[in-house]
């Protein structure tokens, strides 16, 4: 009850609650005059019969008979009298039984607990909050940077318009706050001032005003803004957005450069201070059935195969399990050593990312690895699925890089290029015949549906069982259903969003990589201090691999195993989530710097 006075006192700012009280207060003072009308009307009939009651007995048959309970101890004998009981009756139906309880609910009952929940969603939050993002958007990507947020202990705060969805959102662990997005009192209860950043996911024109209008309250935050259209960029970076990232085209480039066509056999997915990232496919070369410790990579090329893929899951490499066609291998080392991997292979030169892509840890590869030159590839196109912003990015990809390529599309709108699309239902196997899928290396499954993503995977795989599939997913949980379907690859909008939010809310501290995969710095604990990186265990202990070491003489990548650590020394890693938990817990950061 101690709410009760503000809860009234919000109540009765809102104008349609002021409205539904008149209303209601007019109901009120009808039911008043009729019931006084009533038990004016019930003295005259009892004058006329020769009985005579007191007022207070008048409105006291008058409410007996209207509210239906009829206790008969005061009755009429005429039928006068009765006819007026029956009108009585019959009103008292209507108003205090009908009328009255919809009136109550409908004007004031309800607008009440709408009151309610609109006061138990907050609106502000507390003085001391700091470091936090605010997310302005409401689709299934704005939810996935907010529970991928909450997976790195970062604080934000989830801006909704509506009340009700605010609830429903922190009924399911959000953490929300209710307010309308182009207000600076919004962002002001929402302590922009002392936020990390404000991070706007909606589309274009909402997000130049939020850019605009978070920059209004607070000049100096750093605002990042997801843009549809190329002609966007210029406007939300005039609204005030700090960083403004074409999420679509980032993808869609991302799903070109892990095509194996063309002759890049490798692909840039970070960089961190000189330590180079790359992933690298092992399909179509001659690492295929070989072990990692029969093919001696590292002796050769210098690289460190820190890690692979399988389906969409990252595992440690194991030396002595063959390698399939379907693994990817994570590799670490300098720009010169990723180069001697790529022409050890076969190919001619690193697939960098662009700057942007390296910044947001976008996943980017295309290539493998092997002690033989790889396989020829076919010169027949590589094959798109879907002409929307994500596959004309990859198209324009793909023509920057001299490579052929068809895009079926089944919208006669969306056909710009004659030449390079083929109009038709992706489904249709005579408009994929035609489109080259019996040629083509690869195909780019890339609509904005994830259960057709599926479906044309399955009938791909089907079709060709020797095609690389590369797939666009939309929603993170679909990532491993359209591995199982087929595709040797797959790309999340979700997970390319939070990689770019996460790690420029971390520069230089982690980068994240791909969904889960991080590369992070930590200093040589007390319990590492002395020992060697070979005899330290901390792969078999946490499942983290070290990349690279920095000590007074600078960075040393992929260090040697036998090398002595130090406590003044710098670790830099490379792991999963739960893998960088571990090693957290196992060597926590002492605060300590002594010479070993």
């Amino acid at each position: 009850m101690k709410f009760l006075p503000s809860q009234i006192a919000f109540f009765m700012q809102s104008r349609s609650a002021q409205r539904n009280m008149r209303f209601l207060f007019r109901f009120v003072l009808l039911l008043v005059a009729v019931i006084t009308l009533y038990s004016v009307l019930f003295h005259v009939i009892m004058n006329y019969e020769g009985r005579d009651y007191s007022w207070a007995t008048g409105f006291y048959w008058t409410l007996t008979v209207m509210s239906t309970l009829g206790f008969g101890d005061i009755t009429f004998l005429s039928d006068t009298g009765k006819l007026f009981t029956l009108v009585v009756l019959l009103s008292g139906i209507i108003f205090l039984l009908v009328m009255l309880p919809f009136t109550f609910i409908q004007f004031f009952y309800a607008p009440w607990l709408e009151a309610q929940t609109r006061l138990r969603a907050p609106r502000e939050l507390p003085a001391e909050t700091r470091d936090h993002v605010i997310i302005v958007g409401g689709d299934a990507t704005t939810l996935g940077l907010g529970r991928d947020l909450a997976q790195y202990a970062h604080p934000y705060v989830l801006l909704c318009a509506d009340a009700q969805t605010a609830l429903d959102l922190q009924d399911q662990g959000f953490s929300v706050a209710v307010g309308d997005y182009d207000d600076p009192e919004t962002y002001r209860r929402l302590r922009v001032g002392q936020a990390a950043m404000v991070v706007a996911l909606d589309g274009d024109v909402r997000n130049t005003n939020v850019a605009f209008t978070a920059r209004e309250a607070s000049p100096d935050i750093p605002v990042v803004c997801g843009a549809d259209q190329d002609e966007a960029v210029d406007i939300l970076t005039m609204a005030g957005s700090t960083h403004v990232f074409k999420f679509s085209s980032m993808l869609g480039q991302g799903l070109a450069r892990r095509t194996l066509a063309g002759h890049m056999r490798t692909g840039v997915v970070g960089r961190f201070d000189d330590l180079v990232v790359a992933e690298a496919p092992v399909m179509r070369t001659g690492l295929v059935g070989r072990s990692l410790r029969d093919s001696d990579l590292r002796k050769v090329t210098g690289v460190n195969v820190v890690g692979v893929w399988e389906r969409g899951r990252f595992q440690l490499p194991r030396p002595n399990v063959p390698l399939e066609a379907s693994t990817v291998l994570v590799l670490a080392g300098t720009r010169r050593q990723m180069d001697a991997f790529d022409h050890y292979i076969g190919g001619h030169g690193v697939n960098d990312a662009p700057d942007g892509a390296r910044e947001s840890g976008e996943p980017v590869n295309a290539g493998g690895a092997g002690e033989t030159p790889a396989a020829p590839v076919s010169a027949a196109p590589v094959l798109i699925l879907g002409g929307g912003r994500v596959g004309l990015a990859a198209a324009r990809q793909f023509a920057r890089t001299g490579i052929d390529y068809r895009i079926v599309e089944k919208n006669p709108r969306r056909v710009h290029d004659d030449v390079h699309t083929i109009t038709g239902s992706a489904a249709d196997l005579d408009v994929l015949e035609r489109a080259g899928i019996r040629e083509a290396p690869a195909v780019l499954v890339t609509t904005h549906d994830d259960d057709l993503n599926i479906y044309l995977t399955i009938y791909c795989r089907r079709l060709r069982p020797d095609i690389q599939i590369i797939s666009r997913a939309t929603l993170d949980r679909n990532i491993g259903i359209l591995h199982k379907a087929g595709a040797d690859l797959v790309m999340s909008h979700g997970s390319l969003v939070s990689n770019t939010v996460i790690n420029l809310l971390n520069p230089g501290k982690v980068l994240m990589l791909s969904e889960g995969l991080n590369i992070f710095r930590a200093p040589v604990a007390v319990g590492l201090a002395g020992r060697t990186l070979q005899d330290s265990g901390i792969r078999d202990e946490t499942g983290c691999s070290v990349v690279a070491l920095r000590g007074p003489d600078g960075l040393s990548v992929n260090p040697d195993p036998g090398l002595l650590l130090r406590a003044c020394d710098e670790l830099i890693l490379i792991g999963d989530s739960e893998a960088e938990r571990r090693f957290l817990e196992r060597y926590p950061d002492e605060g300590e710097c002594e010479e070993a």
